[in-house]
C-alpha cells in the first residue's frame, strides 16, 4: 500500500512538472529568459 502512495505521488509530480514546463512554453516565457541571459552576459563583458 505504502508503494502505490509513493509511486502515485512520483508520477502526479511528474505530470505537474510537465505541465509546468508545457504552460510555460505555451507562453513563450523560455524567449524572455533567454533574451535577460543574452543583456546579462553583455552587461559583463562591458558592452550592453
Amino acid at each position: 500500500m505504502k508503494n502505490k502512495g509513493i509511486l502515485a505521488a512520483r508520477y502526479g509530480l511528474l505530470a505537474l512538472g510537465v505541465l509546468f514546463i508545457a504552460v510555460g512554453l505555451l507562453r513563450r516565457e523560455h524567449i524572455e529568459v533567454l533574451q535577460k541571459a543574452v543583456m546579462i552576459c553583455l552587461e559583463c563583458i562591458g558592452i550592453g
